[in-house]
């Protein structure tokens, strides 16, 4: 499918798209192009031809089955990689609309796979160009995304064990006709691409060329917002990470802490920016405005007494006496009253939580126990009682975890140790009265672990 060429302002030539890409290109232990068998994608593949042996490449066929022409688009994917002598993976993907829309879930399917199939230190490469950066730039304006929305589509990004990268994206659309016209290139039309329904159809085929019209230069334009909006993002993440550094952040069981009377004593648009910023430092999606007003008026403007949380997804966050928690519990469930599990304490042992336990022999500390086959281990169902080790009488272990600060999420899930019908130990926190080791008895430290950010 040739087009008449079009004047550019600069032509299109490998040596120039990865010119500042070839040295990682030649030490990458793996190269996967995304190849949808469309010009983009077929352009980028020809590309990379010209400057890494063939054999080493292996371009990624999505199938989303999403249109009638989805295995003939596989098959004409696979004869343009015979031709190159590149392998093929094509694998079939489900795409489930939920909530974001079915683009959105198409993508989705997409990176699942290319996550899967990347190793260690492997590139994926993905033909993005600058066109799509503009209509990027676009929908998240009016979106109403802040400066990371608007600093559009990065260049290159971590993936999964190796990293994503974008050589394409300062060269504009009419450059990658003009290569494929000269190459004599085939390649496929996806038929949705004409279907105004979805937004970014909408803004490529009404919205832009109208913009062109007015503004010749719009792309470069665009992508110097885009540059300025990364730039700020940077900086309002800098900020964030400066005054991080004297809030008080500690480890804690699921996640971190920081202090909320210093956090108090910034000023509200730091405060804005830290917490929209902090679930980012540890791999997590940052929070929008919508959320970061919630946990400013829900948790940080709450009672000292109480016990509030805001949810999202994979995260939750949290206000407990003076500390606001950061906590991913994600896959969590609540343990069931009548668990009863006989741990051997010799090696790791998961708890249906994702908690997990292990546990050492030391001398002059920990539980008292010769014969480890005796200990079973419990959960909450009310009115246990306890006399943690030291005390003169014993209490409800409501109230002993409350005294020991528990974070009150964290009370249904501790790990109660029982031999035969005694309670002789609650978590890692304390042992029971009458069975802890003395100053030269072996006895057994048992650690109640959490996966931390």
């Amino acid at each position: 499918m040739s087009r008449a060429i079009v004047k550019a302002k600069r032509e299109l030539s490998a040596s120039a798209v990865f010119a500042n890409w070839q040295e990682q290109l030649d030490s990458a232990p793996q190269i996967l192009v995304g190849l949808s068998g469309g010009l983009d994608s077929s352009v980028l593949l020809s590309l990379v031809c010209e400057v890494v042996a063939a054999e080493k490449i292996t371009a990624v066929h999505i199938n989303h089955g999403l249109s009638p022409n989805a295995d003939h688009w596989q098959q004409q994917s696979a004869e343009f990689c015979r031709s190159l002598g590149v392998r093929l993976h094509a694998e079939s993907v489900t795409v489930l609309e939920v909530g974001g829309g079915l683009e959105s879930a198409a993508r989705d399917a997409r990176y699942t796979v290319f996550e899967k199939l990347i190793v260690e230190e492997g590139i994926l490469l993905l033909g993005h160009h600058a066109d799509d950066q503009v209509e990027t730039v676009l929908y998240r304006l009016l979106r109403g995304s802040g400066p990371k929305g608007l600093a559009g589509i990065p260049v290159t990004r971590p993936l999964g064990h190796g990293k994503l990268l974008r050589p394409l994206l300062d060269w504009p659309k009419i450059a990658l006709e003009n290569w494929a016209s000269r190459k004599q290139l085939r390649w496929i039309e996806d038929e949705s691409n004409q279907q105004d329904r979805f937004d970014r159809n909408y803004l490529r085929r009404r919205v832009v060329p109208a913009l062109a019209e007015r503004w010749p230069d719009y792309i470069q334009g665009v992508t110097r917002s885009a540059q300025h909006s990364h730039e700020a993002d940077q900086l309002a993440e800098s900020v964030a990470w400066t005054d991080l550094e004297d809030l008080d952040v500690r480890p804690e069981r699921a996640g971190l802490s920081l202090s909320l009377t210093k956090f108090n004593q910034l000023e509200s648009l730091r405060q804005r920016n830290l917490l929209r910023y902090w679930p980012t430092f540890y791999r997590l999606a940052a929070l929008g405005p919508n959320l970061v007003d919630e946990v400013l008026n829900s948790l940080v403007s709450a009672r000292e007494d109480s016990e509030p949380k805001v949810v999202r997804a994979e995260i939750q966050l949290c206000r407990y006496r003076d500390r606001l928690y950061l906590l991913n519990l994600s896959g969590r469930p609540k343990m069931a009253d009548d668990v009863c599990l006989f741990w051997h304490a010799d090696e790791l042992l998961v708890l249906p939580d994702g908690t997990h336990l292990s546990a050492e022999r030391v001398r002059g500390e920990g539980l008292r126990i010769d014969d480890v086959s005796q200990l079973s281990l419990r959960f909450r169902q009310g009115g246990e009682r306890c006399q943690p080790a030291g005390r003169d009488r014993s209490n409800s272990l409501k109230k002993l975890l409350q005294e020991y600060a528990l974070e009150p999420w964290w009370r249904e899930r501790i790990p109660l140790f029982y031999i035969e019908e005694q309670l002789v130990a609650v978590g890692d926190l304390w042992v029971c009265q009458g069975w802890q080791c003395g100053a030269d008895e072996e006895g057994l430290k048992i650690t109640w672990q959490t996966n931390s950010l």
